[in-house]
């Protein structure tokens, strides 16, 4: 039987912070879960860096230090190491976004390769990730997912994209390393998806290192995910997914109203949360083939996943599941897991300051949205500052 209280934990799940870190934790989620001051923080934060005012320091010692791991990979270490103490993983996410230009993909893959090798001989660190758009122009996504004809300078572009994809994809299945590929807007995903198909055809046989992302909040995704499976399972490679509930839904809702489409994105919160466990079912269903990564700070789903692996039998150390959640946040999860012997780790964003603010301020955005999210850090943080004071 499963331990049903076993996210009420406290002791373990925030062993690992002082008193001083419990109550800077406990003030930003205070600040995040206050909408004005999350839009006001946001705005002067904004104005703030662009004026380059001397901030950094301040944002570096409160919000980037509670949400990240450090500027660059060697800055990371300690908080790898420390997490590693209590059996939880990292996963090292250089958290830069909105490039455009191929000097800036070009470097892109050469800090993952960077990171794949940084992995390679630290016990503490088996996954990698990266954003498709990390590595190529949004708009080429765009338009190979459209259908549209591309020219023969963006046959060349797209071919590009194509060769970092497999110069990541090679180096990790040779390092023993597994690779997260994350999901972005619909309107871009079909590209996306049809490339990680090619990249897991070719380095999948056998073990599981390359991963697909589902968004669970769409729809059509475990439609997907089984066609998928249905053709792994011809052509012989395993299916590497990582699931998760999804990032644009604002965004996706607008522009199919916009477009006059239907809007791929399930109904209301019920229907996600089907989908999702109902994803997650079809997957430990079938973890011969399927490999997964459980990205997800939904207790209920984390809890379904143990009921899951417990009725077919699936070891808690089987490297075929893991369960994830991002730094900083949901600790009452990821620490109680751990202890309780499953495969944990954690998404650790990392970068130069400025660069990671939009990171920062979607984080801190999500969270003022999902109230529960919020109020359920709150009291366990209040919970722990109780049971110190005793």
């Amino acid at each position: 039987m499963i331990n049903r209280s076993l996210f009420e934990n406290t002791a373990t799940a925030f062993a690992l912070k002082s008193d001083s870190e419990l109550e800077r934790a406990y003030f930003l989620f205070k600040m995040i879960s206050s909408q004005p001051l999350v839009r006001i923080g946001t705005a002067a934060t904004n104005f703030a860096l662009k004026a380059k005012l001397p901030v950094e320091g301040l944002i570096r010692s409160t919000v980037f230090d509670h949400f990240c791991g450090g500027v660059n990979e060697e800055d990371c270490l300690s908080v790898i190491d420390k997490l590693y103490t209590k059996r939880v993983s990292s996963v090292l996410d250089y958290s830069v976004e909105g490039k455009e230009v191929e000097e800036e993909f070009d470097s892109a893959l050469e800090k993952i390769l960077k990171i794949i090798k940084f992995c390679d001989d630290r016990e503490a660190m088996p996954i990698v990730v990266f954003k498709p758009t990390g590595f190529g122009r949004f708009l080429l996504y765009q338009k190979k997912t459209e259908g549209q004809e591309l020219t023969s300078s963006e046959s060349e572009e797209w071919n590009r994209i194509v060769e970092r994809f497999d110069a990541v994809c090679k180096l990790a299945k040779e390092k023993d390393v597994e690779v997260l590929i994350d999901a972005e807007e619909s309107w871009m995903q079909d590209a996306a998806d049809d490339l990680v198909e090619d990249m897991m055809r070719k380095y999948n046989k056998g073990k599981t290192t390359v991963y697909n992302t589902l968004q669970c909040y769409r729809w059509d995704r475990l439609d997907y995910l089984k066609a998928l499976h249905e053709r792994g399972k011809k052509d012989g490679f395993n299916v590497g997914m990582k699931i998760v509930r999804g990032a644009y839904m604002e965004k996706e809702r607008k522009r199919a109203e916009d477009k006059g489409y239907r809007s791929p994105i399930c109904e209301n919160k019920k229907e996600t949360d089907d989908t999702f466990n109902n994803t997650l079912s079809y997957i430990l269903e079938n973890l011969n083939d399927i490999s997964v990564f459980i990205g997800t700070h939904n207790e209920a789903s984390c809890y379904l996943a143990m009921e899951l692996m417990e009725r077919y039998n699936i070891s808690k150390e089987d490297n075929n599941v893991w369960f994830g959640q991002l730094y900083g946040m949901s600790d009452h999860i990821s620490y109680n897991l751990a202890a309780d012997g499953y495969n944990v780790a954690k998404y650790i964003p990392f970068g130069p300051v400025k660069d990671v603010m939009p990171y920062l301020i979607r984080r801190a955005e999500e969270n003022t949205s999902v109230a529960g999210q919020t109020n359920r850090e709150l009291t366990l943080l209040k919970t722990e500052r109780k049971r110190r004071k005793l």
